[in-house]
């Protein structure tokens, strides 16, 4: 049985596009581990996902890494779309695609940082929420 994809003709440059995309997995991993970290230091045990009301009032530790958390939650909520949107654009424009979605995972860092320092208005550290939607909704 002959595959759906066996007339497919990767353009040369599409390296760039899953190369980018690679960079998002880095990101989860570095998110994940700053996650890690801020559950260790706010001593909040597994399962739980995030502190509730009472612990992150109580405690700035616990704010942080809900805050922490809420950042590598939210990109995780939105990397199907980027990785997806990327693989497919880059077939008709690998340049701008790569573009696009490394220019959405730097910013995605900056976006991390800022959330993390547990004032979630920082999310917007040098534009990088707003960078980063608009990043990912200019996928050709």
């Amino acid at each position: 049985m002959a595959s759906a994809l066996t007339g497919l003709i990767l353009p040369k440059e599409y390296a760039y596009p899953a190369a980018t995309v690679v960079s998002t997995f880095y990101l989860l991993f570095w998110q994940a581990f700053r996650v890690g970290k801020a559950r260790k230091r706010a001593g909040i045990e597994y399962p739980q996902v995030y502190a509730d009301k009472a612990e992150a009032a109580a405690k700035k530790e616990a704010y942080v890494f809900n805050c922490t958390q809420r950042a590598h939650q939210n990109t995780l909520e939105v990397i199907p779309i980027v990785i997806g949107s990327t693989l497919i654009a880059g077939l008709s424009y690998p340049i701008a695609a790569a573009a696009l979605c490394g220019t959405w995972t730097l910013t995605r860092i900056l976006y991390t940082i800022g959330y993390s320092s547990g004032d979630p208005k920082k999310r917007n550290l040098g534009g990088a929420a707003v960078l980063s939607s608009l990043s990912a909704l200019g996928e050709p």
